[in-house]
């Protein structure tokens, strides 16, 4: 549950239902929970698709702590707070097209977080660039269902 809920809050901060400091209270909360899981989880993911994931989670958790020091700074550091961001609507799309390859069936749900990850970041982007809210929101929900699908169909594989 955690995978939509993250991404449902962070669909939230575009739309002001959030503040910055309540987004990073949030990086915190989920550095701490990525390293502690990362710590944890090392034995029991070394092989196969859960080390490619457990790798994904270690880059994960830089990429958070780059979030949680951007959102501190006063002003917050746009920068780092991207890498953050951009960061994690991208490195699952890796693990889908590694777990996808791997699996014998089921390959779609894989294509549809791969697919939902790079379309979302780039309507996301053009969202930005060009000022539309809609379409950042609109690619941050795409980012959160494909991350969704494919994290809800390996937990339930694995």
């Amino acid at each position: 549950m955690l995978v939509p809920l993250a991404w449902a809050f962070v669909t939230a901060a575009p739309l002001a239902v959030v503040t910055e400091h309540t987004l990073f209270i949030a990086h915190v909360v989920m550095a701490v929970l990525l390293v502690g899981f990362a710590a944890t989880g090392y034995a029991d993911m070394r092989e196969g698709v859960l080390r490619t994931w457990w790798r994904i989670i270690a880059v994960g958790s830089v990429l958070t702590l780059c979030g949680v020091v951007g959102l501190r700074l006063e002003p917050t550091n746009v920068a780092l707070a991207s890498v953050a961001l951009f960061g994690w609507m991208l490195l699952p799309a890796a693990g889908f097209v590694e777990t996808g390859r791997r699996v014998n069936e089921g390959t779609w749900v894989y294509a549809v977080g791969t697919t939902g990850c790079l379309l979302g970041v780039t309507l996301y982007a053009v969202g930005l660039i060009w000022g539309v809210q809609t379409s950042m929101v609109g690619g941050l929900a795409l980012v959160g269902f494909g991350q969704t699908a494919g994290i809800f169909d390996a937990a339930i594989r694995y």
